[in-house]
């Protein structure tokens, strides 16, 4: 029954994720059809609120790819797709202003962003390494099941890592929201509009966050599960 449950939760949410995704490129694609009212780029946005903060030691580049938008705090880059550096809709000023959020962020020392940037390099490994140990955990289950746990405590840290990704996308929306409307770039009959398009960019972060945790606790399951025999 439990192994069932958890079945029917996976399905869930993949099938969740795949809604989510969908309506977001709807949404993004929707929204790329709204011009801001002063015509200012994905890149000129970006430049903008980087000085309204004070900040002048971040570049505003473009990247290949739909969606691929980043900042990378380590080069100091604000990373934009095509669609949103050169891009003068809602939907482009919403996400240069989302991605500026999190160089806001990084210069005014924003504690989960710090917290974030820490785990980087743990994460690094464990992602490279997670899937082979539990693999080999699950097989060897029986005979080694601290392999297996190894694996699990691997996964653990992918899982918290996305958690604690939550509050910095949620706190980079918020300032490019506020942001957006304090410089006029977007005004009351296009705002909602932004704010939607970041919510779901959002949601996408939470459902990754569930569907990780979801797995961690199919692993546990398996651990206890061969304990028990």
């Amino acid at each position: 029954m439990a192994n069932a449950g958890m079945w029917i939760i996976f399905i869930a949410v993949m099938l969740l994720s795949w809604i989510v995704s969908a309506t977001l490129k709807s949404k993004f694609k929707k929204y790329s059809k709204i011009p801001v009212d002063n015509g200012m780029s994905g890149r000129d946005v970006a430049v903008r609120m980087l000085r309204d903060n004070g900040i002048y030691d971040v570049q505003v580049e473009s990247v290949p790819g739909f969606l691929t938008d980043h900042y990378n705090p380590e080069k100091k880059t604000i990373n934009l797709s095509p669609e949103v550096y050169n891009g003068r809709s809602i939907s482009a000023a919403a996400v240069a202003a989302h991605e500026t959020g999190h160089a806001v962020q990084h210069a005014t020392a924003y504690a989960w962003l710090g917290f974030r940037s820490k785990m980087v390099p743990v994460v690094s490994f464990s992602s490279k390494w997670v899937q082979w140990v539990l693999l080999a955990g699950i097989l060897l289950v029986n005979t080694f099941p601290a392999l297996l746990l190894a694996g699990i405590v691997l996964f653990a840290l992918t899982t918290i890592f996305s958690f604690i990704t939550l509050p910095v996308e949620f706190n980079a929306s918020q300032r490019a929201l506020a942001w957006l409307s304090n410089a006029g770039i977007t005004s009351y009959q296009n705002h909602d509009k932004a704010q939607d398009a970041l919510k779901w960019a959002a949601t996408t972060y939470v459902v990754a966050a569930v569907g990780s945790l979801a797995t961690l606790l199919y692993y546990v399951m398996i651990f206890t599960g061969a304990r028990d025999e």
